[in-house]
């Protein structure tokens, strides 16, 4: 699993408005190009380029961390994938639910389960990924 980590953000908001770019996500003001994780307010690269190469491998960092978010929102990209089982199994064996929507709902999913104090994660595909 290949991370790099970017920043950490105090409060962490995915703005999805006129400026929003399919290879891209804007966190606070910043426009971050590619795949993200976003985890306990920390944002960091993240390898995947389209949906198949999400695997348990891509996704391992959720087997260290502490505490375990009780909820992945999966962004899928453009359209929404049906997740593999051994992917969901996987997910599950680390204590969290999945939500997997296209990305920009993903954003807006990740938003208000955050502004709600929920402890919650997010892997983004950017909106253009369309396999």
């Amino acid at each position: 699993m290949r991370l790099g980590f970017i920043t950490r953000i105090v409060s962490t908001c995915l703005y999805s408005d006129d400026r929003y770019s399919d290879t891209g996500f804007t966190i606070n003001g910043t426009i971050y190009e590619g795949s993200l994780l976003i985890v306990e307010n920390k944002i960091m690269t993240w390898a995947p380029k389209k949906f198949s190469d999400i695997t348990p491998q891509s996704l391992s960092i959720f087997q260290v961390v502490r505490p375990v978010p009780e909820i992945l929102i999966l962004g899928c990209g453009r359209n929404i994938f049906p997740v593999d089982p051994k992917l969901r199994r996987f997910i599950r064996s680390t204590g969290m639910k999945l939500e997997a929507v296209d990305s920009r709902n993903a954003s807006s999913t990740y938003n208000i389960l955050n502004e709600e104090g929920r402890h919650v994660a997010a892997a983004l595909l950017p909106y253009g990924v369309e396999s």
